[in-house]
């Protein structure tokens, strides 16, 4: 897995780098600057005119270097670099004097009056004027400067993060005063702070330059936040044995669905079926009996004695996963249900829609799950467990307490759908697309990571595999069908070419 540091934690990797190598930090910051030039010039023709707005700090020294790299390559390049309070950092102080008087380079200093350039929209801002090591909102000048590269019709690339975003928690900053970027070229590793959807609008794309930070400091440095994708969980998957039979692979019970949505039963029932489980039990209302029965002839039913709803607690001795919420409802009878159920229940339970609704309406019963259970909330249905957060970071901390308060697993799902340990570690998935954003999806998820449970993985196992084996067949139905036109039953049937695809990678 790809790790994520916060920014304090990354100062330190570039310290240890510099002592290891050793490499002095201005050569360091030509490493970088070299990276980023290069990633610009694969971009951008060599006759496109570059303005780049330099900070006094370090961020601002890659600006300057990536200026006369630029420069160097035939670009047209205009610079400023903002030295209002009359001290800049020694390796910002070096590349200035490295950029004056350079041929090729429009250079300005500027210590108090700023007039700003007219721009056009074939023109690229390079944004250097602070980078993730920002402690506090930009305010007086800069935020000027901010606010003009916003509304500047130019193109706008960020070095390492963009201007006034803070790496992790930007719960005080101030919204209007951070550079909205349409391209982000971070160095070395990502920031915490890419993975919230509220910062879309400043990040934009992103991109992880490598700059040959020190690779056995990284190894060693201890972090809760990591990014994983296929090659990191394909070594999960078991091998099946020639001899295996369907009770080998596990009994899975499925609790889902009411009058009026049985298809959040079906789709849940199929995807389990498509993700190895040996026998799977669907408990449904009689009214959705024959439905389901149709859908998934694969799996046998179980009628619950209400008509209508889940309204009886069942038994689960026989069964290794139960999974409840899809569809369900929250009637007077299906609240009492469900809290019977979670009391008598002694093996691992994946839980979502309408049964985390209903838990946040009775919290103390999150106690009383079993070992090894696992939440899929959605951000809204996370607030009702956890009350309402001011944004995804405070959020994500939320979630870490709950897991860690109620020792569960949790699927935060998002772009970058986050699995959170009782221990606090939290693991963003790279798979999946906006297309998934359809409803239906969340139940395909829920079927196979109690798929996955009722084959013996462990809850950390199956929450990773499933995370990214939903997102991978949510991107090969993106392929086939195009991200408007899928629906969840597409994401399910794209889940064996999906369990295919990991297969390969072992």
């Amino acid at each position: 897995m790809k790790k994520i540091f916060a920014t304090d934690c990354i100062k330190q990797l570039d310290a240890l780098t510099i002592e290891r190598e050793p490499v002095a930090s201005v050569d360091l910051m030509e490493r970088a600057a070299m990276a980023l030039t290069d990633a610009l010039s694969q971009r951008w023709s060599s006759d496109t005119a570059f303005t780049l707005f330099a900070g006094p700090g370090n961020n601002g020294g890659d600006a300057l270097a990536v200026s006369r790299l630029l420069a160097q390559r035939g670009y047209r390049v205009g610079v400023y670099l903002f030295n209002t309070g009359g001290h800049l950092s020694p390796d910002c102080a070096a590349n200035r004097d490295r950029l004056e008087g350079m041929a090729g380079v429009d250079f300005h200093e500027v210590t108090s009056q700023f007039v700003f350039p007219k721009l056009t929209k074939d023109d690229v801002i390079v944004d250097g004027l602070f980078g993730s090591g920002l402690n506090k909102p930009l305010a007086g000048g800069f935020a000027q400067v901010a606010k003009f590269i916003n509304a500047s019709p130019a193109q706008v690339v960020a070095i390492d993060i963009p201007s006034g975003l803070m790496g992790e928690d930007n719960s005080a900053n101030i919204p209007s005063a951070i550079v909205r970027a349409r391209l982000t070229l971070t160095l070395q590793l990502p920031k915490l702070t890419f993975f919230f959807a509220e910062n879309e609008p400043y990040v934009g794309e992103w991109q992880v330059l490598d700059i040959g930070l020190d690779k056995a400091a990284i190894e060693e440095m201890a972090t809760d936040y990591a990014l994983f994708g296929p090659e990191d969980v394909a070594p999960l998957l078991r091998p099946r044995g020639k001899f295996a039979h369907k009770g080998v692979f596990g009994r899975a019970l499925l609790i889902a669905g009411s009058q009026g949505m049985a298809g959040a039963s079906v789709l849940a029932a199929q995807s389990c079926l498509r993700s190895g489980v040996g026998l799977l039990t669907v408990h449904v209302p009689f009214c959705n009996n024959f439905i389901v029965q149709t859908a998934v002839p694969e799996a046998m039913t179980e009628i619950d004695l209400s008509d209508t709803c889940f309204a009886t607690v069942t038994d689960v001795d026989n069964y290794q996963a139960v999974g409840i919420g899809p569809g369900l409802g929250r009637t007077a009878e299906t609240v009492d249900a469900l809290l019977g159920q979670i009391t008598d229940c002694c093996v691992p339970m994946v839980l979502d829609a309408d049964a985390l609704n209903i838990l946040g309406e009775h919290r103390s019963y999150l106690s009383r799950l079993p070992e090894g259970s696992i939440l899929t909330p959605h951000p809204k249905e996370l607030e009702r467990l956890t009350g309402v957060c001011r944004n995804s970071y405070e959020r994500l901390q939320k979630a870490r307490d709950l897991a860690s308060a109620v020792s569960v697993y949790i699927i935060l799902k998002g772009a970058y759908s986050a699995v959170i340990t009782p221990e606090g570690k939290c693991y963003f998935n790279t798979t999946g697309n906006p297309g998934m954003a359809t409803g239906g999806s969340g139940d395909v998820l829920t079927g196979v990571v109690l798929a996955l449970l009722a084959q013996g993985y462990n809850s950390e196992q199956a929450a990773l595999l499933a995370t990214c084996a939903h997102g991978i067949a949510g991107d090969l139905a993106a392929c086939h069908l195009g991200q408007m036109g899928m629906t969840a039953g597409d994401i399910v049937r794209s889940l064996p070419e999906a369990w295919q695809t990991l297969d390969k990678l072992i």
